[in-house]
């Protein structure tokens, strides 16, 4: 496979660009190789500057659930564009969006449009603190909630206590604030409320994708919610990666729960850059200008992603049938996968919920962070160079998720676990 133009822009932008890419994973760091600089996409395919074209399973990172420059999507767009890109003022289009979320999902009765995923996790934990008027946070070792400084925060001489900073730059009387707690494990979850009266509130993914594709398990979450309402704590549901993706009411569809307040992101936009957070009138309401808590954006709610989320969800509401049709799709890849890499013995767990997959080269079940570092990465980064050179193109990490869309079908499903067949085989005899 020719990339000689990738190799070439790659270095170009180095020297211009910290690292050469505008956000690290992007890098190729833990796979190694040669990132791959993309030229177009459509459906289910990217196709790089050397015009090699690749099966993507990683669709933006989540956003495009109905593959590359959907037409009815990119109509909605050029529409949108020819009246204005931007206002700065109030457009009926942001109604539009938000009615159309709060019909769709459960859990919001109010909500406030931003740019991106980080902008909505932090503003939801602001919110929740002037609520709750605590100062202490709950979250995951390996969840990902964006890299504002509450969140880059890791666990510290063990789960259950008060975090490290997990960046330079971040302060230690910030990281002070947030308590880590394991995934999927309730007991260390009562230790950090043990160790804190002031926890404002607990902030998870429900369906964590950055530390490889993990599903809360259902009584971890019942007792979640429970353990929040014993101590009049807010529990903030994740849902930027999974809204939407994983089904209609994403994570929170999949547990018998209610969360106060919620953020979502990348399906909303369609591709565009845009977010949100929402939740019970009585918290969001204290939102400026009604209430105390400010919280702005200059290109919030802009008419161009507003547009494109308008029309991904109007899609969505008229495809009764997508998610099945997706996570079917799914279900197919991964046993496929796991199968062909069991031909040769070598271990693979696997999970999907909806559109979203993930897979570890692991021989025990990942049930958190731990379980998933454990995972064999050098086999991982053989694989994916092996399927890349094959033209199929997933996740640059071992810790991140997988997205379907619904462009692929059976055939090119089959296709992709023949080429894992063929990887296999060569890792093994090489």
């Amino acid at each position: 496979m020719n990339i000689l133009h990738s190799i070439n822009d790659f270095n170009e932008a180095k020297q211009v660009i910290p690292g050469g890419v505008n956000s690290p994973v992007r890098a190729f760091g833990s796979v190694g190789g040669t990132p791959r600089f993309i030229a177009r996409g459509k459906g289910a395919y990217i196709y790089d500057e050397d015009d090699n074209a690749y099966i993507d399973f990683v669709q933006s990172w989540g956003p495009l659930i109905f593959g590359h420059a959907d037409e009815f999507v990119e109509s909605a767009l050029m529409l949108a564009i020819k009246d204005g890109l931007s206002f700065g003022a109030p457009t009926q289009k942001e109604t539009t969006l938000v009615k159309q979320i709060i019909s769709m999902t459960q859990s919001i009765e109010k909500m406030r449009l931003v740019n991106s995923g980080t902008e909505a996790t932090m503003s939801a934990l602001r919110l929740a603190r002037a609520y709750t008027q605590k100062d202490d946070i709950i979250k995951f070792e390996g969840c990902y909630h964006g890299h504002s400084d509450s969140l880059l925060v890791s666990a510290g001489s063990g789960c259950a206590t008060f975090g490290n900073p997990s960046s330079p730059g971040v302060i230690q009387d910030i990281s002070k604030h947030t308590l880590v707690a394991r995934y999927n494990d309730i007991q260390s979850v009562r230790a950090c409320f043990e160790t804190s009266q002031n926890v404002a509130c607990v902030i998870i993914e429900g369906l964590a994708g950055n530390m490889g594709f993990v599903p809360a398990d259902e009584v971890f979450m019942e007792e979640l919610r429970a353990l929040c309402d014993k101590h009049n704590a807010l529990l903030i549901i994740d849902e930027v990666m999974s809204g939407f993706r994983a089904g209609v009411n994403g994570a929170i569809g999949f547990y018998n729960i209610e969360a106060d307040l919620v953020t979502y992101g990348k399906v909303i936009g369609g591709g565009m850059p845009l977010a949100a957070f929402g939740g019970r009138a009585d918290i969001m309401d204290m939102l400026s200008p009604v209430g105390g808590v400010y919280q702005a954006g200059t290109l919030s709610g802009n008419p161009i992603a507003v547009s494109a989320g308008i029309a991904t969800l109007r899609k969505i509401k008229d495809n009764p049938n997508l998610y099945e049709s997706l996570q079917n799709l799914a279900q197919r890849l991964t046993n496929g996968l796991k199968n062909a890499a069991a031909t040769h013995n070598i271990p693979l767990q696997v999970d999907y919920r909806g559109s979203m997959f993930g897979f570890f080269f692991n021989d025990r079940a990942v049930k958190n962070f731990d379980d998933a570092k454990r995972s064999d990465t050098a086999m991982f980064a053989r694989f994916h160079q092996k399927m890349l050179d094959k033209g199929v193109y997933f996740a640059c990490s071992q810790f991140e998720s997988g997205f379907i869309c619904s462009a692929m079908n059976e055939e090119m499903i089959d296709l992709v676990i023949a080429k894992a067949q063929e990887a296999f085989t060569e890792i093994v005899y090489e």
